[in-house]
């Protein structure tokens, strides 16, 4: 698997666990918002991490970490993903997948194994609006069969859209009839992003939000959560 990045402590990618998160190499989108550019294409081979040593890194820190994050890039393109999960459970860690759901066949074996215990799945836009937002072909079939997957689930989950300037209120209640009924909603501010380096420029979009949309969303999902300031009128 392509380990292209480490963060050994975290208390915000498992809610309610600390966790070490994963970054694996390359991604099948091209979003412009992403602040992990350097992720995207496959072929980063000089900043690649000795898989050993991560196994010997996590071995160090248990009792330490509650949970082990893997995210991306996107990690369902890692032909070996099943196989780190199994190492990571059978270490006592608790798992968690980041993912755009472009990969519904692997999600389901991961989920069938009872190597997950937690996934987060990106929203990226309604579905007539991925191909924009993302900057690259997607089959949004896999997307809803990703999200029916999900939610017929004995897992926690969260699905979740970064409410980039390509949204308006009218597309998230179009994002949330793909999702309704869902266990948990998460909407997140946007951050710029400088696409030529891939870091944040440290401007922050706070958006505005129809109360009525609020209180719509709150009524379609089990839990609805704001990550980042948003206004409400």
């Amino acid at each position: 698997m392509k380990i292209a990045g480490v963060q050994k402590s975290s208390t915000i990618d498992y809610p309610g666990n600390i966790s070490a998160v994963i970054f694996t190499q390359g991604c099948n989108m091209n979003c412009g918002y992403c602040h992990n550019r350097q992720l995207i294409g496959s072929d980063n081979r000089d900043c690649i991490f000795d898989k050993d040593g991560i196994f010997a890194f996590l071995q160090k820190r248990r009792g330490l970490l509650d949970a082990v994050v893997v995210s991306g890039g996107e990690p369902t393109i890692q032909k070996d993903l099943p196989d780190f999960f199994r190492s990571v459970k059978s270490m006592g860690f608790k798992t968690k997948l980041d993912t755009n759901g472009t990969n519904p066949q692997s999600l389901k074996g991961l989920i069938d194994e009872n190597l997950l215990d937690y996934v987060a799945m990106d929203i990226k836009a309604p579905l007539c609006k991925y191909k924009m937002v993302c900057c690259s072909s997607v089959n949004t079939e896999n997307i809803m069969r990703s999200i029916d997957i999900l939610k017929n689930s004995n897992i926690e989950y969260e699905f979740r859209t970064t409410y980039t300037p390509e949204l308006c209120d009218k597309d998230l209640i179009d994002i949330l009839d793909t999702i309704k009924g869902a266990d948990k909603y998460v909407l997140q501010q946007y951050k710029e992003v400088d696409k030529s380096i891939g870091e944040y420029t440290g401007h922050i979009e706070k958006r505005n939000l129809l109360q009525s949309i609020v209180n719509e969303l709150m009524n379609s999902v089990g839990s609805l959560q704001f990550r980042g300031e948003f206004g409400f009128i």
